[in-house]
């Protein structure tokens, strides 16, 4: 049985440990990186949340402050699975727990940067379709965004991620 539930201070090694393994570069780019929105006090809280099976943790979704046309908006990433648990669903069910808690905060939308082949399956599509642009056009409809509820059209122009990221 896996559990979903808001990421603890207590998980943070843990967490870190999970992005490490799950990327091939995890200990140069997404371990580091969440540290840096750690530390830097970019994390939303309510949003960053943690997979946990048999007691340990698994799984992870970092969830920071972006910004839009003025207006905060949720960046998702990194997101990882440990190895030993990727094919499970795990993925999925901190992908659905993210975006529900989201929509219940009444976020307009999530942005992330991944394969949209992956993403797709939740709702995502290029950013460009919704009129947000990426910080750098290179990233194409690998930019990609998920409509909530609170959807407002008027949202429009070029996405801003938190510090950490601009030394990707």
């Amino acid at each position: 049985m896996v559990l979903v539930r808001r990421e603890l201070p207590a998980d943070v090694p843990a967490v870190h440990a999970v992005h490490v393994a799950a990327f091939a570069d995890g200990a140069r780019t997404e371990a580091p990186l969440a540290a840096a929105l750690r530390t830097g006090g970019h994390l939303l809280a309510p949003l960053t949340l943690v997979a946990e099976a048999g007691g340990a943790v698994v799984g992870s979704v970092v969830t920071s402050a972006g910004s839009l046309a003025g207006q905060r908006v949720p960046a998702l990433g990194p997101v990882g699975v440990l190895p030993a648990h990727q094919g499970r669903g795990i993925g999925g069910a901190l992908l659905h727990a993210v975006l529900g808690a989201a929509d219940a905060l009444g976020e307009p939308c999530v942005v992330l940067l991944g394969d949209p082949a992956l993403y797709g399956r939740y709702g995502f599509g290029p950013a460009e379709g919704a009129g947000v642009r990426a910080p750098d056009p290179a990233w194409g409809a690998h930019f990609q965004l998920r409509r909530l509820t609170a959807w407002d059209p008027g949202l429009a122009g070029v996405f801003r991620y938190a510090p950490p990221f601009d030394g990707l």
